[in-house]
C-alpha cells in the first residue's frame, strides 16, 4: 500500500478516537465516578474486594471511608505473591507483567503491576491519542510518512514464576501491537538490548538510513542518543540525517534544561514539542495543544483520580479529595485506582492544575526531595542511607549537606554535584566519594543504570563546606529557628550555586 494512502488511512482511524476524547471533556467527573464503580464492581471478588467489601460501595463518600491510602511498602508483600504466580489477589485477571522501578525506603527496587487491562486501555490507548492530539492539531503532518524513532529502557524482560519483570519500555515493546512495530524504528530486537553501549551503536546504524519523522523518549537518554547519531554522520544538526522530522515526543524528566541543547541540534522554529506523563504506574496526561507546557489529564484510561491538598501533606488535618474538588494553580499530591489493581496508592508525583475546564495539569515534582535529572529518581531515603554506610566506612560525621545535578552540555555528561559540610572530615574525599557513589548504586536501580560505564552520569562532585555554612545561609535568608532547612536534594542548582557562592 502507498505510504500517502497509510498516512491518511491512519490519520482518519486516529481522528474518530477525538470524538471520545469530547465525551471526558464535558462530562469529567461522571465520566471519573462511572470508572470508580466499574473498577470497583470488577475486582468484587479479588482478595482486596472481599476484605472491603467493594460490592456494598455504591458512592465515593463510602469508598474513601472504607479503603485507607496505600503505598509500595503496603502492597509488597502481596505484589510478591503475585510475582510468585497468585492470581486474584488485587485484580481479578492475572497479573504477567512487573514495571520495574526505582526503590523506596526498605526495597532497592519497585516491582510495579501491569495488568492486560492497563496495557490494552491505558499505556497503548495512550499512545493512539497522542497521535490523535498532534493530527488533531496539525492536519498537513506527514508522521505516517516514515517512522517513530522510539528510545526505551535498556534492560531486558526477565521471566521468573510464570511472570515478567523489566522496565516499562521493555513490557510495551515486548507486547507492542503490529501497527505500532510497523511504524517504529528500531527494531524490537535492538530495542530490548540489554547492553546499553551495543545497543546505542545499534540505534545509531538501524536508524540513520530510516526516514525518521518523530522521535519519542526521555530527554537525557535521547540527547545521548542524538549526538552519537550526529558524531557517526558527521553532520551538523539531525536535519542533515532526517529532512521529514516534525515531532519529538518526550516524557519522564523535566525538559526545561535541555530545550536549548534540542534547539542547537533541531534548528528549525517549525519543529513540535509534546510532553507526555506517564509512569510505571500508569499514563496520566498528554499535551493536548501546540507550543503548549500544560498537559491535558486523561480521564478515561481506568485511572480514578484522587488528590492531597500539599498545604495538608503529612500533617494530622491531611485531606485527600476526588477530582470534582480541585482548584486552580493549588499544589496536589496524586493518589490513583488503577485498572491494574493499586487502590488509593500515593505514586509520590505532585501537580498543579492550570485549568479546571477541561483539567489541565502541570508536573511541579515529586512529595519528598529528590533528583531525577536523568530518570534516577534519587530520593532523599537513598542519600541518607548511602551517607549513613560511608560515614560510618570513613568515621567522618556530617553537619549538614545538599546535592543537585550538573546538567548535561554539549557532549559533556551530566553528573551529581554534593557540598557536604562536616563535622569530622574523612581522611580522603576521593575515597569518601567512591564509596557514596558505589552506595547510591547499590541502592537505586535507576541511579546504577545511569551510572553504568558513565554513559549518562559521570561520577558525583563533592565539594567540603566551611563550618557554618549552611547556618549562615539560613541566618542570611531569614530561615533561622523552627522547621527551615535547606533541602538535601533538589531537581535545581539554586540553593547549591547560592551556597557554592557563599563557600567561596
Amino acid at each position: 500500500m502507498p505510504i500517502p494512502i497509510v498516512n491518511s488511512i491512519a490519520s482518519w482511524f486516529l481522528k474518530k478516537r477525538f470524538h471520545q476524547i469530547e465525551l471526558f471533556l464535558k462530562y469529567p467527573n461522571e465520566v471519573q465516578q462511572e470508572l470508580l464503580s466499574h473498577l470497583l464492581n470488577k475486582a468484587k471478588d479479588t482478595e482486596i474486594g472481599k476484605q472491603y467489601d467493594f460490592q456494598s460501595i455504591s458512592d465515593y463518600k463510602t469508598f474513601a471511608e472504607r479503603i485507607p491510602i496505600s503505598t509500595y511498602e503496603d502492597y509488597q508483600d502481596n505484589i510478591e505473591r503475585s510475582r510468585k504466580g497468585e492470581n486474584n489477589i488485587f485484580w481479578p485477571e492475572p497479573i504477567r507483567w512487573f514495571a520495574k522501578s526505582s526503590g523506596t525506603t526498605s526495597a532497592k527496587s519497585k516491582f510495579i503491576p501491569v495488568s492486560e487491562d492497563s496495557l490494552e486501555d491505558c499505556h497503548y490507548a495512550a499512545s493512539k491519542d497522542l497521535l490523535c492530539m498532534y493530527l488533531n492539531n496539525n492536519e498537513a503532518s506527514q508522521l505516517f510518512t516514515g517512522k517513530s524513532l522510539r528510545l526505551g529502557g535498556s534492560k531486558e524482560l526477565y521471566k521468573e514464576n510464570g511472570t515478567a519483570f523489566g522496565d516499562l519500555s521493555a513490557i510495551l515493546i515486548d507486547n507492542m501491537p503490529f501497527w505500532a512495530e510497523f511504524s517504529s524504528t528500531p527494531s524490537s530486537k535492538v530495542s530490548l538490548m540489554s547492553n546499553w553501549e551495543e545497543k546505542m551503536q545499534a540505534i545509531v546504524d538501524e536508524t540513520i538510513n530510516e526516514n525518521v519523522t518523530s522521535l519519542a523518549g526521555v530527554p537525557s537518554w535521547m540527547l545521548v542518543l542524538l549526538n552519537n547519531v550526529l558524531e557517526t554522520t558527521g553532520k551538523n544538526n539531525l536535519f542533515d540525517i532526517w529532512p521529514n522530522l516534525e515531532v519529538y515526543f518526550h516524557g519522564g524528566v523535566s525538559f526545561l534544561p535541555y530545550k536549548d541543547q534540542y534547539k542547537s541540534i533541531l534548528p528549525n522554529n517549525n519543529f513540535r514539542y509534546y510532553e507526555i506523563y506517564n509512569a510505571s504506574e500508569g499514563f496520566f496526561a498528554i499535551q493536548d495543544l501546540n507550543k503548549s507546557s500544560e498537559l491535558l489529564l486523561m480521564l478515561d484510561y481506568g485511572i480514578f483520580y484522587e488528590f492531597i491538598p500539599m498545604d495538608t501533606y503529612g500533617t494530622k488535618n491531611e485531606k485527600v479529595i476526588p477530582l470534582s474538588q480541585v482548584e486552580k494553580d493549588k499544589n496536589y499530591a496524586v493518589i490513583i485506582t488503577t485498572n491494574a489493581g493499586l487502590w488509593r496508592y500515593k505514586i509520590g508525583d505532585t501537580v498543579r492544575f492550570t485549568s479546571i475546564n477541561p483539567y489541565r495539569i502541570k508536573v511541579s515534582g515529586r512529595t519528598k526531595h529528590h533528583i531525577n535529572a536523568f530518570g534516577e529518581e534519587l530520593i532523599i531515603e537513598n542519600a541518607e542511607d548511602a551517607l549513613k554506610k560511608v560515614c560510618k566506612k570513613t568515621k567522618s560525621e556530617i553537619v549538614d549537606y545538599t546535592a543537585a545535578p550538573i546538567f548535561m552540555s554539549g557532549k559533556e555528561k551530566g553528573a551529581h554535584e554534593w557540598l557536604i559540610e562536616f563535622k569530622t572530615a574523612p581522611q580522603n574525599i576521593d575515597y569518601f566519594n567512591e564509596l557514596l557513589d558505589n552506595a547510591l548504586k547499590a541502592l537505586n536501580s535507576d541511579y546504577e543504570a545511569k551510572r553504568l560505564n558513565n554513559m549518562t552520569l559521570n561520577k558525583p562532585k563533592i565539594h567540603i563546606g566551611r563550618q557554618g555554612l549552611f547556618y549562615d545561609w539560613l541566618k542570611q535568608n531569614n530561615k533561622l529557628g523552627g522547621q527551615h532547612k535547606v533541602p538535601r536534594l533538589s531537581n535545581t542548582r539554586d540553593y547549591l550555586d547560592d551556597l557554592l557562592k557563599l563557600n567561596s
